[in-house]
């Protein structure tokens, strides 16, 4: 289990889901472990580190619950596999769960730390706080990139 896992290959198979964690497999650098690749793949661990890992999970599991569908996409030259969402209940439910971190930025639950690192993992951050007027969209991005530039050991070291 200590081995690291190299791709040998990387022709792709037609499932949009694996190709993907084929592609997130051939960028990591180093190399995992198969280990390690277990865990990040399986859910068996939550790294925010490698939240692109994690992206897999999190997008087979919103498929299933058919809250986004799988697409392939062709921009030009390169092909990209897109998420668009099916359940807009469920999108503004999680854009009111921003919004109200964004008025009470000192106390942010886990599950939006949570999402708010996925969000801005994922890119699409910018466009959840479109909807704020300006001085709470600065506000909500500066914060952000706050969060997101610390230290998670010098933060936990303070408890």
């Amino acid at each position: 289990l200590s081995f690291q896992v190299l791709l040998k290959w990387d022709t792709r198979t037609g499932d949009v889901l694996l190709d993907e964690t084929l592609r997130h497999i051939k960028a990591t650098e180093p190399a995992e472990t198969l280990l390690t690749r277990i865990e990040l793949l399986s859910g068996l661990t939550w790294n925010h580190f490698k939240l692109q890992d994690r992206l897999h999970n999190v997008a087979k599991a919103l498929v299933e619950k058919d809250i986004v569908t799988t697409e392939k996409e062709d921009f030009l030259l390169l092909d990209m596999t897109t998420h668009p969402i099916n359940n807009t209940m469920e999108k503004q439910r999680l854009v009111r769960r921003l919004e109200r971190w964004v008025k009470d930025p000192q106390h942010m639950e886990p599950r939006t730390l949570a999402l708010l690192g996925l969000a801005h993992s994922s890119d699409v951050l910018e466009k959840v706080f479109t909807s704020l007027d300006d001085g709470k969209y600065d506000l909500a991005m500066d914060s952000t990139m706050g969060l997101v530039d610390m230290d998670p050991e010098v933060e936990a070291a303070k408890g």
